[in-house]
């Protein structure tokens, strides 16, 4: 009221009385405010000695109050955090095993025997100590593992490949190291890259123990419970020296279409359960790097395919995949992909996937057999749920090649990994 400066006719005098009652009311404001707080001191100070007695005692009995419950509150959040703490390490695997068996293994002790970290508490990842990283569900199979477990230290290690195999079809992934020696056998006869993509492997440069074939003859004459790999150790004769190179089928992908796909842009790849490595070497003669992951079921896939001048992975399909995320410019997937099981347990395959999958990366699946047409629309549903562009999409019949020689229902299709953000 007292800004107003509009000087319409009597409007400086009505100005100076606005200002006045301005004044005056401020003058009655800071009366009052002073009266208060004077009535105020004036009733603490003129209370009786033992109403300020009473006082005190009811605030130092609230204090002990609030200290009781902030006591209680601090001991149940140090609970909380042991019980978290206890998880954690369950979760983690490292405190399911009980260290105490009479019939463990002492390298199996030693290995899992914490180490606590010489200067304490690490400030970055915040843990005090050294665990052994050992799957969780090595304790389920813990007198495998004690077997796994049993050798001379610094001494040559039992020839048991088989059992390790085992334990890691059974979950218990990573397995431990162990303090021995691995048997080695002479490489002898090997040729150099890129002449051994193609040349026979000999017999003499892989081992064959444990295994029902001793010779490669044997392998090629077999057959596999896989549709992968019919006559794959057959680098010179039979189709293997033809594949992604000359189709049989319509779902039969050749190598440089899909490649031309990728623009230019496909370096490295990762093939899943690639036999015996006739993928990644059609990529090897293209410039493009490929890791086949693998394991040694019914024949020595993996030396084999190091013996080509490939690198083979040795993984079940139930690990994660030791990469990083968006890192292969191509993923290729036949019928090894169904790991059987709950649909779920494809599906976290699928993420995984996915996850080290770069965008704009390819992933090819080539051939994947669907037992029948709920198969296929349940991969369907699947694939379409991750966004991915179809650039090749087929769904086509052949026979069967393991079995009776029925037609089987196959699905070839090449998605791109669309951006997301």
């Amino acid at each position: 009221m007292g800004s107003v400066s509009l000087k319409i006719g009597d409007g400086t005098a009505r100005f100076r009385r606005a200002t006045l009652c301005s004044s005056a009311l401020n003058i009655l404001m800071l009366f009052s405010v002073l009266t208060t707080n004077l009535f105020a001191l004036y009733a603490f100070t003129s209370s009786p000695k033992d109403h300020q007695n009473q006082l005190l005692h009811h605030t130092h009995k609230n204090i002990s109050l609030i200290s009781e419950q902030v006591s209680l509150i601090l001991g149940e959040i140090a609970v909380s955090q042991r019980k978290l703490a206890r998880m954690e390490k369950e979760l983690l695997g490292y405190e399911s095993f009980d260290l105490s068996r009479p019939n463990l293994a002492n390298e199996l002790k030693l290995f899992l025997h914490h180490h606590q970290l010489p200067l304490g508490k690490d400030s970055k990842s915040g843990i005090t100590e050294m665990v052994a990283s050992v799957g969780h569900s090595c304790e389920k199979s813990v007198d495998f593992l004690s077997q796994y477990m049993t050798y001379k230290v610094s001494g040559p290690c039992p020839d048991d490949w088989s059992v390790a195999q085992k334990l890691i079809l059974r979950g218990c992934e990573p397995l431990p190291r162990r303090r021995c020696f691995a048997k080695s056998i002479p490489k002898v006869g090997l040729f150099p890259f890129p002449i051994s993509l193609w040349k026979p492997v000999s017999d003499k440069i892989v081992s064959w123990s444990g295994l029902g074939c001793k010779n490669f003859e044997c392998l090629n004459n077999k057959k596999f419970s896989t549709r992968d790999c019919v006559g794959c150790f057959d680098l010179v004769n039979g189709y293997e020296n033809q594949r992604f190179v000359k189709a049989r089928s319509k779902n039969d992908f050749l190598v440089d279409d899909v490649l031309a796909l990728g623009n230019g842009g496909i370096r490295i790849g990762f093939d899943i359960g690639g036999g015996s490595g006739t993928f990644a070497a059609r990529m090897a003669e293209r410039k493009v790097t490929v890791i086949t992951n693998t394991l040694n079921i019914d024949a020595p896939y993996s030396e084999f395919i190091a013996a080509r001048g490939l690198f083979p992975l040795y993984l079940s399909l139930d690990h994660r995949f030791p990469f990083y995320d968006n890192v292969f410019d191509l993923v290729h997937a036949s019928s090894g992909l169904d790991i059987g099981a709950k649909p779920e347990k494809l599906e976290f395959l699928m993420f995984d996937i996915d996850r080290i999958l770069r965008a704009g990366g390819l992933f090819w699946l080539d051939n994947f057999y669907c037992a029948n047409d709920e198969k296929k629309r349940e991969l369907t549903r699947l694939i379409e749920r991750f966004g991915y562009k179809k650039m090749k999409w087929v769904v086509g019949e052949k026979v069967d090649t393991v079995g009776a020689g029925k037609l089987e229902i196959y699905l070839s299709a090449v998605l791109q990994k669309p951006v997301r953000v």
